[in-house]
């Protein structure tokens, strides 16, 4: 038998996924710009290196995110209940349209390097960016319809 308690949390942090998924990923997609400026030949190497960092340890936070049940530090069972069918056929295809928008953007990268050379640390970042936020749009998009329609 599943605790109503267990059941409340569960919807209470669907629901909150619902809503942050695309804030996040608007966050993340507007940090692009922080990457570029990183990379100026005047800035800082110390800061250059804390703002790559920070965008790779966020990557990695959203990737994990996206690709696991998440909540980590909520109970198995509420966990569990967060995952059910809709959310895991959400999941599978926010995962289908990241990974077609890193498809298009390495195809857009190796047409845009005879014209405007980039390192491989810009292509793997347009590359990665493209991909994982589009994946979150797709999810929240997904999520926050799955709730509006319930």
């Amino acid at each position: 038998m599943i605790e109503p308690s267990y059941l409340k949390r569960a919807d209470e942090l669907s629901r909150r996924r619902a809503r942050m998924l695309p804030v996040l990923a608007i966050i993340y997609l507007s940090q692009q710009a922080t990457f570029f400026s990183a990379l100026d030949p005047a800035g800082h190497e110390s800061a250059r290196t804390v703002k790559i960092g920070a965008w790779l340890l966020l990557s990695a936070i959203l990737l994990a995110a996206l690709t696991t049940k998440a909540f980590w530090f909520e109970k198995r069972e509420v966990r569990d209940l967060i995952d059910d069918e809709n959310t895991r056929a959400n999941r599978l295809d926010a995962n289908r349209y990241g990974f077609i928008a890193a498809m298009l953007m390495t195809m857009a990268t190796y047409l845009l390097v005879p014209f405007e050379p980039i390192t491989a640390t810009e292509a793997a970042h347009l590359i990665l960016s493209c991909g994982l936020g589009a994946a979150l749009l797709r999810f929240g998009f997904l999520e926050h319809r799955a709730h509006r329609d319930a």
